[in-house]
C-alpha cells in the first residue's frame, strides 16, 4: 500500500507552492494596498491561509494523510496521494474518478473566485480615482460597503469549494474575522472624516452581503 501512494505521489511541487502563492498574494496586495501596522496584520492571515493552501495542494497532503491514517482502508479511494483523489469533496461523494464531476466542481470554484477578483478591482479602481477626497457611494459600493472584502472572501470560498483542507478550514473563520474587525475599524476612521454623510450611507447599505432588490 505505501509502495503503491508513494508510487503515485503527486505532491512535492515546492516551486510552483512558492509561485502561486506570490501571485497570488500579489495581486491581492495590489488591489487592497494595506499601509498601517493593523493593515498588514491582518494581510498576514490572508497570505498564511494561501501558503497553506498551495501547500496543501501542490506541497505535502497534510490532510490526506490524516484521513488516510484515521479511516485507513475505508478511506473511499485506494490511491488518496494522487492528484486527482485531492478534491476532498468529490472523493467523498464517490465522483473522484467522474472527469464531469470534476470539470463542474473547477468551473464553479473559479467562476467564484474570478468574481472575487472583479469585486478587488472595481473597488479598488473607485478608490483609487476618489484620492480620498471624496465619500465613494457608487458603483459596487453602492451595494456593499467593502466590496474588496466581499471579493476577498469570495476567493477564499472558491479555493475552499475547489480545494479544501483542515488547515484552511480552521483557518477561514479567522480570516473572516479579521478582516470584518479590520472593516469596522476602518469605518470608524470613515465616520469621523465624512460625518453624517457617511451615517447616511452606512444605514443604506449592508456590509458585505448585498440585498438584491430595489433599495431607497
Amino acid at each position: 500500500m505505501h509502495g503503491q501512494h508513494l508510487g503515485n505521489y503527486a505532491y512535492g511541487m515546492w516551486p510552483v507552492v512558492i509561485f502561486n502563492s506570490f501571485l497570488l498574494v500579489f495581486f491581492v496586495i495590489s488591489f487592497i494596498g494595506p499601509k498601517k501596522k493593523f493593515e498588514w496584520r491582518t494581510m498576514g492571515v490572508f497570505i498564511g491561509f494561501i501558503v497553506a493552501l498551495f501547500t496543501e495542494m501542490y506541497g505535502f497532503p497534510l490532510t490526506i494523510y490524516f484521513l488516510s491514517s484515521w479511516m485507513g482502508q475505508t478511506y473511499p479511494v485506494l490511491d488518496p496521494f494522487s492528484h486527482h483523489h485531492g478534491h476532498l469533496w468529490l472523493v467523498f461523494l464517490g465522483l473522484a474518478d467522474s472527469n464531469i464531476a470534476m470539470t463542474i466542481l473547477h468551473i464553479i470554484s473559479n467562476l467564484i473566485i474570478f468574481g472575487g477578483f472583479i469585486l478587488l478591482h472595481l473597488g479598488w479602481k473607485l478608490i483609487h480615482e476618489s484620492k480620498g477626497e471624496k465619500l465613494v457611494t457608487g458603483g459596487v459600493y453602492s451595494h456593499v460597503r467593502h466590496p474588496q472584502y466581499t471579493g476577498l472572501f469570495l476567493i477564499t470560498v472558491g479555493f475552499l469549494i475547489q480545494w479544501p483542507s483542515l488547515t484552511t478550514i480552521v483557518m477561514w473563520p479567522i480570516l473572516m474575522f479579521a478582516y470584518s474587525k479590520l472593516a469596522m475599524r476602518e469605518e470608524s476612521a470613515v465616520e469621523k472624516q465624512f460625518g453624517e454623510e457617511y451615517l447616511i450611507y452606512k444605514n443604506g447599505v449592508p456590509a458585505f452581503i448585498p440585498k438584491f432588490g430595489i433599495r431607497r
